[in-house]
């Protein structure tokens, strides 16, 4: 399966040991926030982007805690010389 260079971006950095926090208003996704581990916000990921993740189950959440990347998500992920 072929991904966009912004989920390749978000994925390298979910991998790393980021995660995606997202706000919600009234059941609806009003942003989504995808920090690193440093604890740096990444401005690439909107909630397009987060739900075209979500659908093709690269990202979940566990016991209601944040989003991070999935076993699937990793084997998408193209190696860099920057991934740890």
């Amino acid at each position: 399966m072929d991904i966009s260079r912004a989920e390749q971006r978000v994925l390298h950095l979910l991998a790393q040991g980021g995660h995606i926090e997202i706000i919600r208003q009234n059941r609806q996704i009003v942003r989504a926030d995808c920090i690193t581990r440093d604890g740096w916000l990444y401005p690439g990921l909107d909630p397009e982007l987060f739900r075209k993740l979500k659908r093709r189950r690269i990202i979940a959440s566990k016991n209601g805690g944040p989003y991070r990347i999935t076993r699937r998500g990793l084997e998408l992920v193209r190696g860099q010389l920057d991934n740890r």
